[in-house]
């Protein structure tokens, strides 16, 4: 497999470990509202904590398959991951709109998968 073919791989399997930290945050979350007197009210920083550190960790392991630009690669990590929600959050929420909090999570999304990129590219195996 020559370079770019692996540095997309390595691109995708990460991503789909960020994809499946959210899984498992999110479900450990619901069974802690449901079956405990926990509240909602958390919501929104659990969703955002688990966000970025669901991009973070694929921005690394994204950039731990290349040996140049751990940053970029992060990036478009961070990027495809929160493309890919937009697109599930568009065909699950036929009313969901782009406004100044979804441009917002977007650049904090592609900033952390850079910032994972360069933790990845730089700490050795």
């Amino acid at each position: 497999m020559n370079g770019f073919n692996h540095s997309i791989k390595q691109l995708v399997i990460g991503v789909l470990m960020g994809f499946a930290i959210t899984a498992i945050v999110f479900l450990g979350y619901a069974m802690l509202i449901t079956y405990t007197q926990m509240s909602e009210r958390s919501l929104p920083m659990v969703v955002a904590v688990t966000t970025l550190l669901s991009v973070l960790v694929a921005g690394f392991d994204a950039a731990r398959g290349v040996h140049v630009k751990g940053w970029l690669w992060g990036m478009g990590a961070g990027f495809l991951y929160i493309a890919v929600l937009a697109i599930i959050m568009m065909v699950m929420l036929p009313d969901f709109g782009v406004d100044g909090r979804t441009v917002l999570v977007t650049a904090l999304a592609i900033v952390g998968g850079g910032l994972g990129g360069i933790l990845g590219i730089n700490i050795k195996r």
